[in-house]
């Protein structure tokens, strides 16, 4: 039997022949499939260069999906040397997840606003192709007034695009400010709050 060229992923396993050859002409014995109780059966397989990878993907989406939050406490504000500093790996959809603070600014935003982003802890445990698709809020907690600063976004997050957030998260003026409740006694708290809504792998 000839088949047409067909391409084998990981929902597609198995190809084959629904009505292979009829059971009378396979019973029959001066055909020649089957003698003495006993037929035979190969496979002679080509494998060809694959012309589609990446044009296909399987999309889970997470049903009743639990948001998760974690508080990150940061003491000692103004001794911050690092350009990027890293909160404790927290977990949500079965990911492992990082609040980023960058307390001189970032990108557009260096020396006039504070940045602050989520980010994947591993990006490297993800399969090439793989994306997770997550909604999330940053929160700066104001400690005097309970006057939060958020924001809020989803985005699909991937090796390759393993964070996201922004650079211009709030000014170095408004969150220097007594009063303001950003920084108390040198410590400020950021909460991320993750919802990881669907995961995409390419096939």
């Amino acid at each position: 039997a000839m088949g047409a060229e067909r391409r084998f992923h990981r929902l597609k396993r198995e190809w084959g022949f629904d009505e292979f050859i009829p059971i009378k002409a396979f019973n029959d014995a001066s055909n020649g499939f089957l003698l003495e109780d006993t037929c035979v059966f190969g496979a002679e397989v080509f494998v060809s260069k694959e012309r589609s990878t990446g044009k296909g993907e399987c999309l889970s989406m997470i049903k009743d999906a639990p948001s998760i939050k974690h508080v990150w406490r940061i003491e000692n504000f103004s001794k911050l040397r690092s350009e990027c500093c890293d909160s404790q790996v927290f977990s949500s959809g079965d990911q492992k997840w990082q609040i980023q603070l960058y307390p001189k600014g970032r990108r557009h935003g260096t020396g006039t606003h504070l940045a602050v982003y989520l980010a994947l802890a591993d990006s490297t445990t993800l399969t090439p192709g793989s994306k997770i698709y997550a909604e999330f809020t940053l929160r700066l907690l104001d400690q005097a007034q309970a006057r939060h600063i958020a924001g809020k976004a989803d985005f699909w997050f991937s090796a390759s695009n393993p964070e996201s957030g922004w650079a211009r998260y709030v000014s170095f003026t408004y969150f220097n400010k007594p009063g303001n409740g950003c920084l108390v006694k040198d410590v400020c708290l950021v909460e991320a709050e993750v919802t990881v809504h669907g995961i995409s792998n390419a096939l």
